[in-house]
C-alpha cells in the first residue's frame, strides 16, 4: 500500500517538477503579453479612477438631504432657482403672449370631475400655452435657461442620469381664481392596478432612476391654502392602486395629500411615478407656472423631438441647451453631456467609444452608428 501511495504522489508532483525546471523561454509569449496588457489596463484604470474622483469632487451635487427626501417622498422643492429679475422677465414675456393661451372650455378637456373639490367653481377654465422655447429673444431666454440651469443641472443629473434630455414640449399653465385644478394622476400603478413602467421610479445600489421627471417652475407665490400642486408623498413606491375617492380629493384617508408652499422662482421636481394633481386656485392673482418633463438619455415618452424639434426652438440656443434637446440614445454614442461645476456653472463633455470601434462599425454597417 505504501508503494502505491508513493507512486501516486510522484505522478501528482511530476508536472510541478517539470514546470520548476522550465526556463523563462518556455512561458508562452501570449501569457507574457496578457500580463503586460493587464498591467497597462490596471494603470489606466487607476488613472481614470483618479481623474473621475477629482472630477466628482469638483462637481456640485444634489445634497444628501434632498436625495433622502426625494427617495422617501418622490418630490423635492429647489428654492430660489430663478432670481426676482428672471421671474419678472418670464411674467413680462407671458403678458405679451396672454391672448395666445388656449382655453380648456370643453367638458372633454376638463381635468376634474364636476362637483369635486379639485373642480373649482365649475366654470373658470385652465389656460395652457406651449411654444415659449421658440419665442423671439429675449422672451424665450428664461424658459430656455431651465434646460441647463446651473442650479438644476446637479438635480437633473442625479434624478435622470448623465445625458438627461428634454422629453415633452414645455407647457405654460395659467389659472384665474376659481379655475379647476387636476384630479390626481400619474403613479407607477394605473387606476386598474396595472404597472406603468414608463412612469416608474426605482433606486438601485444608491442611485435613483426616474423614467420621467417633472419640473414645475413657480412664477407666482403659492402660499398655504392657495391651491395648486398637490401630491401623495411616497406614492412613487406604491404597490396598490390609488383609492378612487382620493383621486378627486373627495377624501384624504391618512392625511396624505401634500401641498408644498412655494415662492416665485422655486422649482418643484417630482417623479411622474408620484401620484400628483392640482387643487383649484383660490388666490385673487393669476396662477402661473412653466412645466417641463425630463427623461434619461435612453428613455422617451413624448415624440415632439421626432424628426426634430421646431426650428425656432433650436435657433440661437446654447450648446448645453441643444445637448438637452437631443433625441434618446446612449451616452456612449458621442452624446454631449452637461455637467455642473463649482460656482453654479456647467461644462460640456462628449461621451464616446474608441475611434477604432467606431471606424469598424462604419465599415460593418455602412452607417455612422449602429
Amino acid at each position: 500500500v505504501l508503494g502505491s501511495e508513493c507512486w501516486m504522489i510522484s505522478r501528482l508532483l511530476r508536472p510541478a517538477r517539470l514546470l520548476a525546471r522550465a526556463g523563462p523561454s518556455s512561458v508562452p509569449a501570449a501569457a507574457a503579453q496578457w500580463r503586460s496588457r493587464g498591467s497597462v489596463c490596471h494603470a489606466s484604470h487607476q488613472t481614470l479612477a483618479r481623474r473621475s474622483a477629482a472630477s466628482a469632487a469638483a462637481m456640485p451635487r444634489m445634497s444628501e438631504t434632498d436625495k433622502y427626501l426625494f427617495d422617501l417622498h418622490g418630490v423635492v422643492v429647489v428654492r430660489g432657482v430663478l432670481s426676482p429679475e428672471e421671474v419678472a422677465a418670464a411674467n413680462a414675456a407671458i403678458d405679451k403672449h396672454l391672448p395666445e393661451f388656449k382655453v380648456r372650455h370643453d367638458a372633454e378637456l376638463r381635468n376634474t370631475a364636476s362637483g369635486t373639490p379639485f373642480a373649482g367653481d365649475g366654470a373658470t377654465p385652465r389656460l395652457d400655452l406651449g411654444g415659449m422655447l421658440g419665442w423671439p429673444s429675449p422672451d424665450n431666454e428664461v424658459f430656455r435657461s431651465i434646460l441647463a440651469h446651473p442650479k438644476l443641472v446637479p438635480y437633473l443629473t442625479e434624478l435622470c442620469g448623465e445625458g438627461y434630455r428634454l422629453d415633452h414640449q414645455p407647457l405654460l399653465i395659467a389659472s384665474d381664481k376659481g379655475a379647476e385644478g387636476f384630479s390626481l394622476h400619474g403613479g407607477s400603478m394605473d387606476p386598474d392596478g396595472n404597472y406603468v413602467p414608463y412612469l416608474a421610479y426605482h433606486c438601485q445600489h444608491g442611485r435613483m432612476y426616474n423614467n420621467l421627471l417633472a419640473c414645475s417652475v413657480s412664477l407666482v407665490d403659492h402660499p398655504g391654502g392657495s391651491g395648486g400642486f398637490v401630491c401623495v408623498r411616497g406614492s412613487h413606491k406604491a404597490n396598490f392602486r390609488i383609492p378612487r375617492e382620493l383621486i378627486n380629493g373627495e377624501s384624504d384617508p391618512g392625511d396624505c395629500l401634500y401641498h408644498p408652499e412655494t415662492k416665485a422662482g422655486d422649482v418643484i421636481l417630482f417623479s411622474e411615478g408620484t401620484v400628483h394633481g392640482a387643487s383649484a386656485w383660490r388666490m385673487d392673482y393669476q396662477r402661473r407656472l412653466a412645466l417641463y418633463r425630463f427623461a434619461p438619455a435612453t428613455v422617451s415618452y413624448g415624440r415632439a423631438y421626432h424628426p426634430s424639434w421646431p426650428a425656432e426652438y433650436t435657433a440661437g440656443a446654447t450648446e448645453a441647451q441643444l445637448a438637452v434637446m437631443e433625441p434618446p440614445y446612449n451616452v456612449r454614442l458621442d452624446r454631449k453631456v452637461v455637467r455642473g461645476v463649482e460656482g453654479e456653472g456647467f461644462e460640456m463633455e462628449t461621451k464616446s467609444r474608441s475611434t477604432k470601434k467606431k471606424e469598424f462599425d462604419a465599415e460593418c454597417f455602412g452607417t455612422k452608428y449602429f
